[in-house]
């Protein structure tokens, strides 16, 4: 089994590699290595969002969190799927229309100021580096499943964060924006089909999503905890009803009366301030096109979700009962029940499909983890190259000079995010949340939420946005996010203390209002209606303009 694991990945690996090489940029030209040219196409796009998007905290953590804790796992689902509305309807024309390079450089330039763009950089800096962490956790926990054996002294958990950080960074490094862009959408494509292939093998075997749910909600919901160094099944308490058990198919297995509603916009508000997300709209070639970007995207979300709900509930249903024919299952469950949740749709791919089955759904997961830290990776790289590089270091710099600053860039928070990953303990996180991966991702979608999103939105919508307010705003937004969820381990994470792990509802409108005050009291940019024309006239306004200021040239020139 293990050396056909090694030799599948070392396949997968070694295929990335040679797309990045065969659609490598031409030239060493910043607009090919960070936009792709801006030729990105809508479906192609569509399909690169998705594999930005769809990460280990959607491949593995929205089935993980349904398997722990039934209708109250689904909001995760929800919050992912619906964060693309706000896009569609707010952000994703007008935000190709302006047509900059990443977040920094777009509110820089909206905002006519060097401050506001080195604030955005801190803040998505921050961003990047807290939504890498979990992606790199989740390929440790992958190749610890499939393989089990480390590489070079090092545990498997370990060998799994090396391998898929050093692949993926080679990956940017080499082949850019285009070679990305491409391998994203045909490793979500991958993705999707092993979530399809999944589903089908699991409703093959009689499996009904109804009766299940019926079935695990007519006994309490109970969950491995570790006590004394011995692990046992706990029935978990309702978080609506306090003292009374929680059952799978009924509300309050995980969140009280505020968690669900402070979940869900976090995560709806926090993709709307994702840097590699948003970066993507730069790389269509029109405001148009980036619109219907976003409508395909909604649509593969809808899908994608449905099945993490779907297989979420048949692991929970289905591994308790494999457990009696498949005593490999023993080390992974107390009483029928996993230990990590994460590994629900891994041990699906096992029963259904042996050995094999195990390899096809443990290559999606490192597929969602390679393609999420290639996004992130690029977006690190533009914010750090063209931003910082470019616009403050050497801004007589090459534009070979600029693309190497951000493959330098690339390396650098690479190696800083595996770090961080291997001075975790997942197993020992696993119990004070229904799934790590996805609790981490939420923090990383607090702090885009709560810091770039409000500023972000006001910058596209109100003209009456400043750089000192936009300033003032995300500080505040990324203090108060990061102070909240700082103190949550103190309080709990039941009441206040779920406002505190997704603190969004919180932090966002208190950072609109410190943007907005602030904005009332200075000057906005003196060429504002020009700014404004940019982000939302029409190609019929932009003519009529245009044809405007001939116009007055001519006669000017006839004056003298």
């Amino acid at each position: 089994m293990i050396a056909a694991s090694l030799a599948v990945l070392a396949g997968l690996l070694v295929a990335v590699l040679v797309a990045g090489l065969v659609l490598r940029p031409r030239g060493a030209s910043t607009l090919e290595f960070y936009l792709a040219g801006r030729r990105v196409g809508v479906v192609t796009n569509a399909c690169a969002i998705c594999g930005d998007y769809f990460s280990a905290a959607s491949f593995l953590g929205v089935a993980a969190a349904v398997y722990v804790s039934g209708l109250d796992g689904v909001w995760y689902a929800t919050g992912f799927a619906a964060g693309f509305v706000p896009v569609l309807l707010f952000v994703a024309a007008p935000l190709r229309r302006f047509g900059e390079f990443s977040i920094p450089d777009f509110l820089g330039r909206r905002l006519g100021s060097e401050g506001v763009r080195l604030a955005a950089v801190t803040v998505v800096q921050l961003v990047i580096l807290s939504y890498l962490v979990p992606q790199a956790v989740g390929s440790g926990l992958t190749w610890e499943l499939l393989v089990g054996e480390g590489v070079a002294g090092l545990s498997p958990y370990a060998t799994g964060v090396v391998v898929s950080t050093v692949a993926i960074a080679a990956l940017v490094v080499v082949g850019g924006m285009r070679g990305t862009t491409w391998t994203q959408a045909v490793q979500f494509l991958l993705l999707l089909a092993v979530f399809i292939w999944l589903a089908i093998v699991v409703l093959g075997s009689g499996f009904s999503y109804p009766d299940a749910v019926a079935r695990l909600t007519e006994n309490p919901l109970t969950n491995p905890a570790e006590v004394n160094g011995n692990w046992q099944l706990e029935v978990e308490e309702n978080r609506l009803d306090s003292g009374e058990p929680a059952f799978f198919g009924h509300p309050g297995g995980r969140y009280g009366p505020l968690g669900q509603i402070t979940l869900v916009v976090t995560l709806v508000l926090g993709t709307a301030g994702l840097p590699h997300v948003m970066n993507r709209y730069f790389t269509s070639p029109t405001g148009t096109a980036a619109r219907m970007t976003t409508v395909w995207v909604l649509g593969f979300a809808g899908v994608f979700y449905a099945l993490a709900v779907l297989l979420g509930t048949a692991a929970r249903s289905l591994v308790s009962e494999a457990v009696a024919d498949r005593p490999w299952l023993a080390d992974l469950t107390v009483d029928g029940v996993l230990r990590v949740p994460e590994h629900a749709p891994l041990v699906l791919g096992r029963i259904y499909g042996g050995e094999a089955g195990l390899a096809v759904v443990a290559i999606g997961a490192l597929v969602a983890v390679l393609s999420t830290i290639a996004g992130l990776l690029l977006a690190s790289a533009a914010s750090w190259g063209h931003d910082v590089y470019e616009r403050h270091i050497n801004p007589g710099a090459s534009q070979r000079q600029a693309v190497w600053a951000g493959r330098s860039a690339v390396l650098v928070v690479a190696a800083l995010s595996a770090t961080l990953a291997l001075l975790l303990r997942p197993q020992t996180l696993t119990a004070l949340f229904p799934s790590i991966v996805a609790t981490m991702v939420t923090w990383a979608f607090a702090l885009a939420g709560s810091a770039l999103a409000p500023v972000f939105v006001l910058a596209i919508w109100w003209r009456r946005t400043t750089a000192p307010g936009a300033v003032a705003g995300m500080v505040t937004g990324a203090l108060t996010a990061i102070g909240l969820v700082a103190l949550a381990p103190s309080v709990g994470d039941r009441g206040i203390g779920e406002i505190l792990l997704a603190p969004t509802i919180v932090a966002a409108p208190l950072a609109t209002v410190v943007t907005v005050l602030v904005s009332l009291r200075t000057t906005p940019p003196a060429d504002v209606e020009r700014l404004w024309l940019k982000l939302h006239g029409t190609a019929a306004d932009r003519r009529a303009v245009r044809l405007a200021r001939l116009t007055i040239a001519g006669v000017d020139g006839k004056k003298r």
